[in-house]
């Protein structure tokens, strides 16, 4: 089991939210450490503290790889927080969300885990104020950066892509209308390549779109979605 460096109070733990699609809905990557207090066992996002000369970024991307053996293929910083305790006792936590791909959604030992968020173990309260703001996070943002595109292959269906933005948004979307606001948001671009989907027709393969398309577009606009 990992430790990290004891001894006088942290000044400020660096967390991470790593996410991945896994049976229709989010799963988060939790770790299993011991209180330092009462020497109980609990499942707790994955923190780590700072080297010297070490930035923020590098911290988190670090303490992804040793949970999953791979960087994340996308992260950003979602705030600080210092209002409730903290599993490492630190004043001040500073948290990152990440995307890992399922195929990539492996772990370094038993001491990691993927955990649906409908089926999460009690965290500690700072802890449950980062996971819930970190979804939140992605969510904000998938009508201004390609998020969704990251998770799936390089082509991919129409079809699924819909459903990586259901699975991320957590809601459903019209399909007319998903693919009405897509078209506006030029995001897209067909290939020659078509898949059998079930019993129906093939469903043609369409890849991320060229940035030279999407000058002056904005996302896909899910508040316009019913």
């Amino acid at each position: 089991m990992s430790r990290e460096p004891r001894g006088k109070r942290q000044q400020y733990t660096v967390d991470v939210v790593a996410l991945t699609p896994r049976d229709d809905q989010l799963a988060v990557l939790l770790e299993r450490r011991s209180d330092s207090k009462d020497k109980s066992v609990r499942w707790v996002l994955p923190w780590t503290v700072s080297r010297t000369g070490e930035i923020l970024a590098d911290i988190a991307e670090r303490a992804i790889i040793r949970s999953t053996g791979a960087a994340p293929i996308w992260s950003t910083q979602v705030g600080a927080f210092g209002d409730a305790p903290h599993p490492g006792d630190a004043e001040l936590s500073i948290v990152y969300v990440a995307l890992v791909p399922m195929g990539h959604a492996t772990v370094q030992s038993d001491d990691f885990q993927w955990f649906l968020l409908s089926e999460l173990p009690p965290l500690a309260e700072r802890q449950n104020q980062m996971l819930q703001e970190s979804v939140g996070a992605v969510r904000d943002r998938l009508d201004l950066y390609p998020v969704a595109f990251k998770l799936l292959p390089a082509t991919f269906t129409l079809s699924e892509l819909q459903h990586m933005y259901e699975l991320l948004l957590g809601r459903r979307l019209h399909k007319a209308s998903f693919r009405r606001a897509l078209a506006a948001a030029a995001l897209v671009e067909p290939t020659d390549e078509w898949r059998s989907e079930g019993r129906g027709r093939p469903a043609q393969l369409y890849r991320f779109g060229p940035k030279k398309r999407r000058r002056g577009r904005r996302g896909v606009r899910f508040d316009l979605l019913a």
